[in-house]
């Protein structure tokens, strides 16, 4: 059983390469047609990322989308984090 981690969570894909290959493309295709009920737009994203696990290419894509949400978190995080020690270094004085 390969797994495949998303965020900060890890789930479970098949083994054979085949068969991800397969419910890879099955769901990017039924993605297509999410206006449609019970199949939705986010089998794409989905099917996407399932065959980034063979795909070169798509994975490629994956790791890039990876970093550049790392690093806008860790951005995110150090402007809030100079926010804070600016606030506690020019307190408000009242009086």
């Amino acid at each position: 059983m390969a797994r495949i981690r998303l965020g900060k969570r890890y789930y479970n894909v098949p083994g054979s390469k085949p068969v991800r290959i397969a419910i890879g493309v099955f769901l990017v295709l039924f993605g297509m047609v999410g206006f449609l009920p019970v199949v939705g737009f986010w089998m794409i994203p989905m099917g996407l990322l399932i065959l980034s696990i063979d795909s070169y290419r798509i994975r490629r894509i994956r790791r890039r989308l990876e970093v550049w949400r790392g690093r806008r978190a860790a951005a995110k995080a150090a402007a809030k984090d100079a926010t804070r020690q600016k606030a506690d270094r020019d307190p408000k004085e009242t009086g």
